[in-house]
């Protein structure tokens, strides 16, 4: 693995007692197609994670319904015995069916399962960050997170789970989250063209929370805009470097975890994403969201 040639941008947040990289990486894109089965390029696969470590990146991504278990058992096989500095962050609440879908799994028994299924595969006795992962996949869905949030803090409280996070949620779901255990951060989907959490994220920040936006560059659908693409000309740079330095300047709560399943992707987001954007860039990006 190679030397770190400078530091990553964004600097580093602090998850937990943990001090992590701004600049992460969300190892889901290294399962096969639609995030089912294994990787045409399973030493590929083992680089880029390889990579992402020498590189400076000590915050990972991850579930044990990618693939399922593939994207775990990846991180296993690459980086196992794990680099003190490297935080693994997972999530459950959904599991996989054999057409690739995501069915829900939220009652108390599912959650303690997929917990042990993330230990196992992770080859971990602790797990650093489990997300309570609501909603569908059509995203946030009012509704009470009591039950299954409650399941994750006994086994916290069993010395499984360090910290708390929830994902694909209301503001409401967050409030309730945090008057029952303290959480360390949520994940929702937010970029560019989605900007419906702007209030929440801006509120997170001033409590001290992270906000880690999935799908920062438009997930299956990457990210199209015509002023998104004049701010790149004129940068000389690529629309997804744009995208991933205005999450970046955006707010410093924000973490960053693109995805990629090539070595050279891995560097370009990593530069992109420490692209300075001018006032004049912010404001012609922002009219995009809004």
């Amino acid at each position: 693995m190679n030397t770190p040639s400078a530091p990553l941008p964004g600097g580093t947040w602090t998850l937990g007692e943990s001090s992590v990289t701004r600049f992460g990486y969300g190892a889901m894109q290294l399962a096969g197609p639609w995030v089912m089965g294994p990787p045409a390029d399973h030493d590929g696969a083992l680089a880029v994670l390889r990579e992402a470590v020498s590189l400076g990146i000590t915050h990972i991504d991850t579930s044990d319904a990618y693939g399922p278990r593939v994207t775990n058992e990846l991180i296993r096989e690459a980086l196992h015995p794990y680099p003190e500095p490297l935080f693994i962050a997972t999530k459950v609440g959904a599991t996989r069916d054999a057409q690739g879908g995501w069915p829900t799994a939220r009652r108390p028994e599912d959650l303690r399962k997929q917990v042990h299924e993330n230990l196992g595969s992770l080859g971990v006795d602790t797990l650093d960050l489990v997300n309570m992962r609501m909603g569908d996949a059509q995203g946030p869905q009012p509704g009470s997170i009591a039950e299954a949030f409650e399941t994750l803090v006994d086994l916290q409280k069993e010395g499984l789970i360090r910290h708390l996070g929830v994902s694909n949620v209301t503001a409401e779901q967050v409030a309730e989250a945090r008057s029952i255990a303290p959480i360390v951060c949520v994940q929702n989907m937010y970029n560019l063209a989605h900007r419906h959490d702007d209030d929440l994220v801006d509120h997170l920040a001033a409590n001290g929370i992270a906000y880690v936006p999935f799908f920062p560059l438009g997930g299956f659908t990457p990210l199209q805009s015509e002023a998104l693409s004049q701010v790149a000309n004129r940068l000389e740079t690529t629309p997804m470097s744009v995208a991933l330095a205005w999450l970046m300047q955006r707010s410093p709560n924000i973490l960053l975890i693109p995805g990629t399943s090539s070595t050279a992707h891995l560097r370009e987001n990593i530069t992109g994403s420490g692209l300075s954007l001018s006032d004049e860039d912010v404001a012609e990006l922002d009219s995009i969201g809004h």
